[in-house]
């Protein structure tokens, strides 16, 4: 290579003040001096800006920055790196062993001449990060099935290991639901019925109640036919709505201790509003990662391709079948976006009749996709109705089969709906002419809304039942007492019945249909029928939805069923196991990719909708539905958020006029106009954030196009020079 072209590549690249970063410090001198050659203003880059030099020239004369030696600036570095010693460890900073034993003995060196007090505050911060790393590392051994995902994900990959990541985070969230419920509802009522501590039970009240309001007839005793308790322990009904399960077990006003009284209506009200925070903060604390991650990754195509080829693969799969079929992923993934390049190309010479056309086809097959979810929610409706009217029937007029056919008519509609709506959808979609991805993203939103819409539908159902009646009960009570005397508890019963008919579903599906299956691809695998049918898919979307449906019943059975939580967790447990053995001998890994920081965030998108759906029947029920009069701690009450302006009237009058007023529209308007203005302020701030990261881009862009500049002119002068 010629001097002068070594010198021109050298010396050609664009001068710019570096970030003060450790990492730099041993940077050589060359990058921080660039006189000028002849072809520096022929490069893409410096034509770029050479428009905007004189507005960066003053910009660096407002703020005062200089260029500066390379010794000068390495000594900044130093002086730098030497203040932050204090804060952060050496292992932080990106240098090499001889650099950080030079900084270490200038650590030591300024350790020399600091105060005792300095010193000593000094090495109590390490001592202190020291110990939040040992206990960091040993919360990780104790992190529940730990060894179990980790060989998930070694053998199956983040996609899968990120399922059952979430399932671990649904038990640890069932566990807490559980026992905020226990500390604030069981554990007083335990503690005073089993004589532990020296407290007595409060009966409610009797007020100035209609008798009738009040009957809440009990199952009757005598003979009681074998197969009732089964038909009990499936529906929550007999001997299970006498206990804690229910709601109607907690018909109490408070427990009173020594010193004070406890207020049980409160405390239930208290506990749900508690659980429902806590599930929102989480879930959105968690949701936060992945969809900045999502956010960066969806900008840019050409990025997509990046990280597809030069990071796509996943390091932690170490099973050989698992890394062919990563291979087939990445294939399946670099074609999907070839044909979403292809879609786009033709959505851009699409003629205007046939986007007329296209969309008038959406349009028609949008309506059959309305008229499939109508008839699914009409056909729920009409099982609830005519479950509830005939669940009243005495058990001796039916024999053994009916009355369970009518106790879970709904849970069996439901399901059937969850089971053949996928089907439908995914057949549709392909009418549709989208693009791959947004196929895959628009069918599991309708599955979504298909699955957790039903359990709102059910509740509806159930509310408008309890709300109307023939008679003048409705009148008398508030609600229809004739059928529903304590309807809480049968609301509770029914979300108790479709909490156990999925769990039997789930494993149904498991045992009967996936390991025969299973069996005949394996033993059979000559047929041309068992080769078109295959070996079960593990499909991760599919069994998201339905752990999310399970919780999303969790979420609105626990106020009407204190134990639906518990229950929750010991369900969950069971599915991670179940889950587990299917996908290591039963089912295969879909081919379709399913990134981890995509799952994540997708699962916690699917759960957070799950959640304001079980908000918004909750709040009606507790806002709107008059409480039962015959059971329940909150007999004395219209509804059940009436004990709210109940106890803030017993406060002291200051702090009641202050509740007032923050809770008053004088308030709620002004504090409203703020929350607008500092939204406008961080959307604002989230554009300026964007238009630099669009520059970055663009430098980055730009810095490309110089290397090829430089290379092309490094080509020229090796060609002249043999010349």
């Amino acid at each position: 290579m010629s001097e002068s072209s070594a010198s021109a590549l050298q010396l050609g690249r664009p001068s710019r003040q570096p970030a003060v970063h450790p990492e730099n410090l041993s940077l050589d001198a060359s990058c921080f001096s660039s006189p000028p050659v002849n072809f520096l203003q022929e490069l893409p880059s410096y034509r770029s800006i050479a428009r905007r030099r004189t507005t960066v020239h003053s910009r660096d004369k407002q703020s005062g920055t200089l260029l500066k030696s390379t010794d000068s600036y390495s000594s900044q570095l130093e002086d730098r790196i030497a203040e932050n010693l204090s804060s952060q460890s050496l292992r932080n900073y990106a240098l090499n062993i001889s650099e950080k034993r030079r900084l270490r003995d200038i650590q030591e060196t300024q350790m020399k001449y600091l105060s005792e007090w300095d010193q000593w505050k000094r090495y109590s911060s390490k001592s202190w990060k020291r110990f939040l790393e040992k206990a960091r590392e040993m919360t990780t051994h104790l992190e529940l099935w730990r060894e179990d995902i980790r060989s998930i994900e070694g053998k199956f990959g983040t996609g899968i290991q990120s399922y059952f990541s979430f399932l671990r985070f649904l038990v640890l969230l069932n566990l807490v639901i559980f026992l905020i419920i226990f500390m604030l509802v069981l554990l007083p009522i335990l503690l005073t019925k089993y004589k532990i501590t020296n407290s007595s039970f409060v009966l409610i009240p009797f007020k100035d109640t209609d008798i009738q309001c009040t009957v809440y007839p009990v199952s009757s005793s005598g003979l009681i036919y074998f197969y009732s308790y089964i038909i009990d322990l499936l529906s929550g009904t007999g001997f299970l709505e006498e206990t804690s399960l229910f709601y109607g077990h907690y018909t109490i006003d408070g427990v009173k201790f020594q010193n004070f009284t406890y207020d049980l209506p409160l405390a239930y009200l208290i506990s749900t509003i508690a659980y429902l925070a806590l599930s929102l903060l989480w879930i959105v604390k968690r949701s936060v990662e992945g969809f900045k991650i999502n956010l960066i990754r969806s900008e840019e195509h050409f990025q997509s391709y990046c990280n597809k080829i030069f990071a796509g693969w996943d390091f932690c799969i170490t099973n050989r079948s698992m890394a062919d079929l990563k291979h087939s992923s990445l294939r399946y993934e670099l074609r999907a976006d070839l044909e979403e390049e292809r879609i786009r190309q033709k959505i851009a010479e699409r003629t205007s009749e046939e986007t007329i056309r296209i969309y008038s086809l959406r349009l028609f097959l949008n309506c059959i996709v309305l008229a499939v979810l109508g008839a699914c929610f009409y056909a729920i409706y009409v099982a609830t109705v005519f479950s509830q009217e005939h669940m009243k029937k005495e058990i001796d007029k039916m024999v053994f089969g009916e009355n369970l056919l009518i106790l879970y008519l709904p849970s069996i509609v439901i399901t059937l709906a969850n089971f053949i709506t996928p089907m439908i959808f995914a057949k549709i979609i392909r009418y549709e002419d989208y693009s791959p991805g947004f196929e895959i993203r628009l069918t599991i939103l309708r599955c979504v809304f298909m699955r957790l819409a039903t359990i709102c539908v059910l509740v509806f159902t159930l509310g408008s039942k309890i709300t109307s009646c023939d008679d003048d009960t409705c009148d008398l009570c508030g609600y229809n007492q004739k059928l529903y005397p304590c309807w809480e508890t049968q609301v509770g019963q029914e979300m108790y019945k479709l909490m156990i008919f999925d769990f039997i579903i789930i494993l149904a599906v498991t045992l009967f249909v996936d390991f025969p299956r299973k069996l005949l691809v394996t033993y059979c695998s000559s047929w041309k029928l068992i080769q078109c049918w295959g070996q079960q898919e593990f499909a991760i979307p599919d069994n998201v939805l339905g752990i999310v449906y399970g919780q999303t019943i969790c979420w609105i059975g626990a106020f009407f069923s204190p134990l639906l939580p518990a229950i929750a967790t010991l369900k969950f447990i069971i599915i991670f196991y179940v889950k587990e053995w299917s996908l290591l001998y039963t089912c295969r890994p879909s081919p379709r990719p399913f990134r981890a920081s995509n799952s994540n965030f997708f699962f916690l998108l699917v759960l957070l909708i799950g959640l304001c759906l079980a908000i918004i029947p909750l709040t009606i029920s507790i806002s709107r539905i008059p409480s039962s009069k015959a059971c329940g701690p909150f007999t004395n009450f219209n509804t059940t958020w009436e004990v709210i302006p109940k106890t803030v009237s017993t406060f002291p009058s200051s702090l009641q006029s202050f509740i007032h007023g923050v809770t008053s529209e004088a308030f709620a308007v002004p504090f409203f106009m703020i929350i607008c203005l500092i939204m406008f302020y961080f959307i604002a701030l989230a554009g300026a954030h964007k238009r630099v990261v669009i520059q970055l881009r663009e430098q980055l862009s730009l810095e490309s196009r110089d290397k090829r500049y430089l290379i092309q002119k490094l080509t020229e002068a090796q060609r002249d020079t043999r010349n």
